[in-house]
């Protein structure tokens, strides 16, 4: 019989939210403090599985020991009994908005500077989790939220590991995991791997979001996986027109097989990528103003004419964590 609360009724189910390989999300009422969540169930024929189960309760243990703006929170866990059968759950933060894949599933790429934008949101909640030992293991635009205000959000961290020792092994009895567009080189072989695994996945975010497309596509998983090995990615200027050359090697850097010709971590690559942001602000003129704002390094973009794309994404105010609205209302 399909659960309608959760934890002991605490939370009462509204709607289904979406299903993937191994959860259900489900919008949800917690009747004690009145507020709207997401509540996340193990599906029902994974339930006993064992490594199933691991690797759920491993995304909310990562999960609820970080607390950052641009990663999603983790209020509650637990398991709800149904007679001698028990589902995990996970209670987060409800997200209001659109995952980038759903934007770029719509076939229009965001204006380069807004794509600078999503990416410099993403590494900053990469710079502080792998600050706190964490590593994510799949950065994908279907991992990432932009909020209906604006707000860059990371989730998922089913299957993020503790960073012990400086790196970890991505497999476990010849497994990789991951998703084949996103895969590091080092991952794809199986060998051990540290947080610029994260980076590399986050280029080819960058890459897909300038371009619209990832720097690797195949008939077959298996095929890109070759080709992170292997094949040097096109540059994205000659992938697609719109992108000014002048970002080839920041993009190019984050794509480099070898993790040491990578960016080393997550604020260093952001720097880069808000330089990249001031420099094309200062060459496009007409108002355009870019910043690091405090200790937080948010970036900031002002824009004070109303042309298409500040009317399909507004602008972001002083102040502000790293943010960029959505495509559309």
């Amino acid at each position: 019989m399909p659960l309608s609360t959760v934890g002991d009724g605490r939370y009462r189910l509204t709607h289904r939210l979406g299903r993937g390989g191994m959860a259900e999300v489900f919008a949800a009422e917690d009747v004690r403090l009145g507020r709207t969540v997401a509540v996340k169930l193990l599906r029902g024929e994974l339930a006993q599985d064992d490594v199933a189960r691991l690797r759920f309760t491993r995304e909310a243990h990562a999960v609820a020991a970080l607390n950052h703006h641009s990663i999603v929170s983790v209020y509650d866990t637990g398991e709800e009994y149904v007679g001698d059968e028990s589902t995990p759950y996970i209670v987060m933060e409800l997200v209001e908005g659109r995952t980038v894949r759903e934007l770029l599933a719509d076939e229009e790429a965001p204006p380069v500077d807004q794509a600078l934008i999503i990416i410099a949101g993403v590494l900053e909640a990469l710079a502080y989790s792998h600050r706190n030992g964490i590593v994510h293991r799949d950065i994908k635009p279907a991992n990432v939220s932009i909020t209906n205000t604006g707000a860059v959000k990371v989730m998922d961290f089913g299957i993020a590991r503790a960073l012990t020792g400086g790196a970890t092994t991505m497999t476990q009895t010849g497994m990789v995991m991951g998703t084949p567009q996103y895969l590091s080189p080092e991952q794809a072989l199986g060998k051990p791997v540290d947080h610029r695994s994260d980076l590399y996945a986050a280029g080819c975010m960058l890459y897909e979001l300038l371009t619209l497309r990832p720097p690797f596509t195949g008939d077959t998983p298996l095929s890109v996986v070759y080709q992170h090995v292997q094949d040097p990615p096109v540059p994205p200027s000659q992938a697609n027109g719109r992108v000014p050359a002048g970002l080839d090697p920041l993009v190019l850097r984050s794509l480099a097989k070898n993790p040491d010709d990578r960016f080393q971590d997550a604020d260093e690559f952001r720097a880069h990528v808000q330089h990249a942001l001031r420099e094309m602000h200062e060459a496009a003129g007409a108002g355009w103003v870019g910043a690091a704002a405090g200790d937080t390094g948010a970036t900031q973009v002002l824009r004070p004419d109303q042309t298409a794309a500040t009317a399909a994404f507004g602008a972001v105010r002083p102040g502000d964590q790293t943010s960029v609205l959505p495509y559309s209302t």
